[in-house]
């Protein structure tokens, strides 16, 4: 079940230190950044990983895939300069204790992330890969690492004696 929209909209705006100049940006720009690490982290994940984690790199097809596996919201971006990177957004003290910054960095305090308004739900720029579906609709931190475990034994298989 989806909440409605301005509950969501208003649970994002909370993390900003001034809730109305988030909702000023998404309507102007479509892009609110708002601070990481007080009410939640993001787990980046290279689009390398994620798609050799769930096989594909069709956009739908990876939206459906990381929103059964993950259950939770996930941002997709993809820069002119750059391959596609998701950020699978959890709760911030799960990222006090996240271990896999080698393979896929924690971004939490004194980091911004460029957060798509709602609508946004697909390309150009950052949109919602899996947008939440309520307040608090964060990724569980064990089903990114599994997720995480998954990407690196296909794109790093054990070698065979």
């Amino acid at each position: 079940m989806t909440a409605p929209t301005h509950l969501i909209v208003q649970w994002l705006a909370r993390t900003h230190d001034t809730p109305r100049r988030a909702i000023a940006e998404w309507d102007s720009d479509g892009i609110a950044l708002l601070p990481l690490g007080v009410t939640m982290s993001a787990i980046r994940l290279s689009g390398a990983l994620v798609h050799a984690a769930v096989g594909t790199d069709e956009r739908e097809v990876v939206a459906g895939a990381l929103g059964a596996c993950l259950n939770g919201a996930v941002i997709r971006d993809r820069s002119l300069a750059a391959d596609v990177t998701y950020y699978a957004l959890i709760q911030q003290h799960a990222g006090l204790v996240w271990d896999l910054e080698a393979d896929a960095p924690c971004l939490g305090k004194g980091v911004y992330l460029g957060v798509p308004a709602l609508h946004r739900v697909q390309p150009p720029g950052p949109h919602w890969a899996v947008p939440p579906h309520y307040e608090g609709d964060l990724c569980r931190p064990q089903s990114v690492r599994e997720l995480i475990a998954t990407g690196l034994n296909h794109l790093m298989p054990a070698e065979c004696p």
